[in-house]
């Protein structure tokens, strides 16, 4: 998308998106033994980084910056957005990307008095590849779980991935 094309609104590309995840869910579904090997242009596809964005940005923890100060859900401009994107897309495109450190806070635990958990706070762009990173492979491997399992794969199945 470096050719000064708009990028895809959301309710352009959800539809597109969930088209091409039933596509993977089906073929997953039909060859339990199908290798999946070209995945990472779904990944930086523009569809799959739109909503991939929507979901980062509207997160329970999109109020929180990682180490790189930015703030999803404070990140409104078209511009600014469209820079992210773009940037992200290029790099995992020509496969530079790399994940920065998280930011680490201490927080409460849940029901013990006083005691803290460690918290890690991915950068945007971070949170940005990891869900388009989902979108991708969620509906390949759901095929292999039971309809009545909570996780659980069907020992007989492998998902062949590289």
């Amino acid at each position: 998308m470096n050719t000064g094309e708009p990028w895809p609104s959301f309710e352009q590309a959800w539809p597109r998106v969930r088209r091409m995840q039933t596509k993977l869910h089906r073929w997953a579904t039909e060859d339990p033994g199908r290798v999946f090997d070209d995945l990472i242009n779904l990944v930086y596809h523009p569809d799959f980084l739109v909503v991939a964005w929507n979901r980062v940005r509207t997160n329970k923890g999109a109020r929180t910056a990682g180490v790189d100060w930015v703030v999803p859900s404070a990140l409104d401009d078209e511009r600014d957005v469209a820079a992210l994107l773009a940037g992200v897309r290029a790099q995992v495109k020509a496969r530079t990307f790399t994940p920065l450190p998280v930011r680490e806070r201490m927080i409460p635990k849940s029901g013990a008095s006083g005691k803290l958990r460690r918290l890690g706070i991915p950068s945007a762009a971070d949170r940005l590849v990891q869900a388009s990173l989902v979108l991708v492979l969620e509906p390949i491997f759901e095929a292999d779980f039971k309809p009545v399992s909570y996780g659980f794969v069907c020992p007989a199945r492998g998902r062949g991935l590289m």
